[in-house]
C-alpha cells in the first residue's frame, strides 16, 4: 500500500513576519525538516504546495525528490484550496496520503509509522488530548473534502468526517508544536534530531558513468503522472534539456527507451513510460526498498545500539 504527503507552504508566514519554510530550525530549514520527516518513513510521492516566493522555495528544495504543485492565486484564496490543489493532484497516486502544514515539522517517522497502521478513512495523532498533524486520509475519501464547499476550513471539513475518523494517542510533541514560536524549541529539536539519526542511501546504477539513480526514477514518476516531459520539469525544478540528457544517455547505455514521444509545440508533446521503463521503475522501487530496509537493520544493530 503506498502512501503519500501533501505539505502546504503557499502563504506569506505573515505572524512571523518572514518566509516561515525557509527559517532553519535547528541547522536545516523548515520544510527540509519536514520532508525529512516523511522520507525517513518511506512516503512517495511528496507533494510541496507552494505560492508565495514559489520559486525560490521551488529552487531551495529542487534535490530533495519531491513534487511541487504551484498555487498561483495564493494571494487571493485559502490555505484549504492550496490543500485542495495538492489532493487532487495527489489523489490517485497512493492508497492513503498524510496533510500538514509546512510549520509543524517535529513531529517523528515513529508518530508517521503508527498512523499507517490505522485502516480508518481520516488519522489523526493526539497528544496530551490536542489533535495534531499531519493527518492520514485514505484517497477515498478525498473527493468528499475537494467536493467540500464550506469556507469554515479544512478544520472543519474533517469534523464532517468524524464517523470515518480515528484518533490516536502519539507520545510525540511535535504533532502539536507549530514554528511560530521557534526561540523555545532547543529541547524538542534535540530530541527530534536524535530521531532524524539515520542511515541515507543514495542507490543508483553505474557503468562507466551514473546512467540511473533517484532523481531519474521521480521523473520518470512525474512524467507518468503528468503525460509531458514538461510539465514533469517544472514541478521538479530541473530544465526541459537537463531531463531529456538525462534520460537519453539511460537509453544510449541500456539500449532501450524509457518513454514513448509524441512530438508537440508549446506543451513539449505527450509522453508515456514504455512497458519497459515501467517494469524497470518498479524493479528499481522494488530495490531500494530492500536495500534500505536492509541497511536500516545494520544501522541499528551496529551503531544505533552502540551510541
Amino acid at each position: 500500500m503506498k502512501t503519500g504527503a501533501v505539505i502546504v507552504a503557499a502563504g506569506k508566514s505573515s505572524r512571523m513576519g518572514d518566509f516561515k519554510p525557509l527559517l532553519k530550525l535547528g541547522n536545516i530549514s523548515i520544510v527540509e525538516r519536514i520532508i525529512a520527516n516523511f522520507q525517513q518513513a518511506e512516503v512517495f510521492p511528496i507533494v510541496l504546495v507552494t505560492g508565495y516566493r514559489a520559486k525560490e522555495l521551488e529552487k531551495h528544495v529542487s534535490k530533495l525528490g519531491i513534487i511541487c504543485i504551484r498555487n498561483e492565486h495564493y494571494e487571493t484564496t485559502e490555505m484549504f484550496d492550496s490543500i485542495k490543489l495538492g489532493l487532487s493532484y495527489i489523489q490517485d497516486k497512493c492508497d492513503k496520503t498524510f496533510f500538514s502544514p509546512v510549520d509543524v515539522p517535529l513531529f517523528t517517522a515513529d508518530t508517521l509509522k503508527r498512523l499507517m497502521q490505522s485502516e480508518a478513512a481520516v488519522a489523526k495523532p493526539i497528544y496530551k488530548n490536542s489533535v495534531g498533524h499531519p493527518v492520514l486520509l485514505s484517497c477515498e475519501i478525498i473527493p468528499q473534502l475537494l467536493q467540500d464547499g464550506s469556507d469554515d476550513g479544512m478544520g472543519k471539513a474533517l469534523s464532517r468526517l468524524i464517523s470515518v475518523t480515528e484518533e490516536i494517542e502519539v507520545n510525540d510533541q511535535g504533532t502539536i508544536k507549530d514554528a511560530d514560536t521557534p526561540g523555545d524549541y532547543q529541547e524538542l529539536i534535540e530530541y527530534h534530531n536524535r530521531q532524524l539519526f539515520r542511515p541515507n542511501i543514495e542507490i543508483s546504477f553505474t557503468k562507466e558513468n551514473k546512467i540511473f539513480d533517484n532523481k531519474l526514477a521521480i521523473l520518470l514518476h512525474v512524467i507518468e503522472y503528468d503525460g509531458t516531459v514538461k510539465s514533469a520539469c517544472e514541478k521538479m525544478g530541473i530544465s526541459y534539456s537537463k531531463a531529456w540528457h538525462m534520460l537519453s544517455d539511460f537509453e544510449e547505455n541500456l539500449g532501450f527507451e524509457l518513454i514513448d514521444r509524441c512530438a508537440g509545440g508549446e506543451s513539449g508533446g505527450a509522453s508515456r513510460l514504455t512497458p519497459k521503463g515501467k517494469k524497470l521503475l518498479d524493479k528499481y522501487e522494488d530495490y531500494c526498498n530492500q536495500v534500505r530496509h536492509f541497511a536500516e537493520e545494520c544501522f541499528n544493530y551496529c551503531i544505533k545500539e552502540n551510541f
